[in-house]
């Protein structure tokens, strides 16, 4: 006898150590979502589902144990009820239940559910008894169906969300080329000096371009005039016309042959 009240008592000061972790536990998420719902994050959410899941199953092994006696065989009996406050039971229930009376002994007390839940309970199971083991099976065939495709709406949901994510993620562009134009545009980085023919400046109305000069110049050949190889007059033979060290005229490969102005070309 004394060996199963020493069993007993182990047993209630381990589940009184497990209701105490789960009390703590509750208080401090209904603390967070009171007061600290603004800055609270899902996963910090589903962290405190976690931790109170956990306990919650601690709960159930240690009610569970073969070393635990059966509550439901204990009988608890209030030997005093008073409507006078009691320190005692303040400290013990922290302030929540400040006197042990008449009126609130049935609702602490109780181990059975409400009558309106009893009455409940009781006519669900009247109404499963009475369905015929056919028709269960295939309700439940249909309530298996319903969550597969349930789940398979899920998954795909999620495999769309990820390629879409992936999709979003991809780099489409090359930042080394960007940076190259950004830089060529606006600060010429890269580009070449060197300007192409006939772009330098502006073309005067009645003035052949250059590109008209250098063709006309390479087409052109020496001219030398007839009978000049004959006569000794002083000639001024292959003055060039040299335009070199003038800022935009390009020099001219034209050599010219000038008779001097004494001379008769019909002289013997």
């Amino acid at each position: 006898m004394q060996r199963e009240e020493k069993q007993l008592e182990l047993s209630l000061e381990a589940l009184i150590s497990q209701v105490a972790d789960l009390k703590n536990s509750l208080v401090s998420f209904i603390y967070k979502l009171e007061n600290e719902y603004d800055r609270l994050t899902w996963p910090s959410v589903l962290d405190s589902f976690a931790l109170l899941s956990g306990q919650m199953n601690t709960l159930t092994k240690v009610l569970k144990h073969e070393k635990t006696p059966l509550m439901r065989n204990q009988v608890i009996i209030p030997l005093v009820l008073s409507p006078d406050r009691d320190e005692e039971i303040m400290r013990q229930t922290e302030g929540r239940v400040p006197v042990f009376s008449h009126e609130v002994v049935p609702d602490h007390l109780r181990t059975k559910p409400d009558p309106e839940v009893e009455d409940q309970e009781k006519q669900l199971i009247t109404d499963a008894t009475r369905i015929s083991s056919d028709v269960a099976q295939k309700q439940i065939q249909s309530l298996n169906k319903m969550c597969s495709n349930l789940l398979e709406k899920i998954s795909k949901e999620e495999r769309d969300s990820e390629s879409g994510g992936l999709r979003q993620n991809k780099q489409t562009f090359n930042p080394a080329d960007t940076n190259a134009l950004v830089a060529a545009v606006a600060f010429g980085k890269g580009l070449s000096n060197r300007r192409p023919p006939g772009s330098g400046g502006s073309v005067q109305t009645g003035q052949p371009s250059a590109n008209a000069i250098i063709a006309g110049a390479s087409s052109i050949q020496q001219v030398q005039m007839s009978g000049a190889s004959s006569q000794q007059q002083p000639m001024l033979a292959g003055v060039q016309m040299s335009q070199t060290g003038q800022p935009g005229k390009i020099p001219s490969g034209i050599k010219t042959n000038i008779k001097s102005a004494s001379m008769h070309p019909y002289q013997r």
